[in-house]
């Protein structure tokens, strides 16, 4: 058993999503997605924003590898990882919505703390 959620996608379509998820949650804040998702992300940005705490080139060229958009990954060194420089993780809260109209899927809001 893999130590990741597959999501129903091939490997390199989860990949991108998820690159985007993080991207977008990280520039806006806050975010509106599946309760999987949110929680395959939410790992992912965690492991960003400690990157970021380190504030050295290589780990913002290790940001940048993953992260889409140049202007977020100035964003998350220079507002979000000064913010939890005293936190020793848990940078982010879930909370649930309820079942998305369409098909039931439980929606959550994940959102910087």
């Amino acid at each position: 058993m893999p130590g990741y959620r597959k999501l129903g996608r091939p490997t390199d379509q989860r990949r991108a999503m998820l690159r985007n998820l993080v991207t977008s949650f990280l520039k806006h804040g806050k975010i509106e997605t599946t309760d999987t998702r949110a929680k395959e992300a939410r790992s992912l940005a965690e492991n960003m924003i400690t990157l970021a705490k380190r504030g050295d080139l290589h780990a913002r060229r290790q940001v940048l590898s993953f992260v889409t958009e140049e202007d977020v990954v100035k964003k998350l060194f220079e507002e979000i990882a000064p913010k939890y420089a005293e936190r020793k993780g848990g940078y982010t809260r879930m909370f649930k919505v309820g079942p998305r109209r369409g098909d039931g899927a439980e929606l959550v809001i994940l959102e910087l703390v």
